[in-house]
C-alpha cells in the first residue's frame, strides 16, 4: 500500500540556523520558507536525491510544533512521509485494521500541494507518520 518515502521531517528550533547548517556543511540543496497556516507551520524543504527532509517551525501560538520543541528543545525527527495511490482507499484500509488517523479522518491539504492524513504515532512503533497522495 504505501510507496515511496516522501520526506522525513525535523522538527527544529532555530529554522535559519538549520538551513544554513545543511547548505553550508552538507551542501544541499536548500528551499525558500513556504508558510502553511493551516498546519501551523513554517516548513523549508532539503532535496536529496533518494527523498527530503522537511523542516518544520512554529507558525502561530497553537503550533504543534511549538508543544513538540518544549519537550524537545533541541529539535529531532517529528515525522515520517509516505506517498500512497489513493488516500481515501488508504484511511479506509487503515481504519479497518485498527488504526488510527488523527484529526476528523479527512485529508488536509499539506506543503506539496497533495492531500494528506496523519496517523497516531501509538499504532507505527511510537513513529508519527503522514500519508500522502501521490
Amino acid at each position: 500500500m504505501i510507496g515511496r518515502l516522501n520526506h522525513v521531517a525535523i522538527a527544529v528550533p532555530d529554522l535559519d540556523a538549520a538551513c544554513a547548517q545543511y547548505r553550508e556543511a552538507l551542501g544541499a540543496s536548500v528551499g525558500a520558507p513556504q508558510d502553511e497556516p493551516d498546519h501551523g507551520v513554517t516548513v523549508v524543504f532539503v532535496d536529496l536525491p533518494n527523498t527530503k527532509i522537511e523542516f518544520l517551525y512554529p507558525l502561530g501560538e497553537n503550533s504543534p510544533i511549538a508543544g513538540f520543541l518544549e519537550k524537545n528543545p533541541a529539535g529531532g525527527i517529528h515525522h515520517i512521509c509516505y506517498e500512497v495511490d489513493d488516500i481515501l482507499a488508504a484511511r479506509d484500509r487503515l481504519t479497518e485494521s485498527g488504526a488510527r488517523v488523527l484529526g476528523d479522518g479527512e485529508p488536509k491539504i499539506g506543503a506539496h500541494g497533495k492531500p494528506v492524513l496523519f496517523l497516531h504515532p501509538k499504532d507505527f512503533a511510537g513513529t508519527l507518520v503522514e500519508l500522502e497522495q501521490a
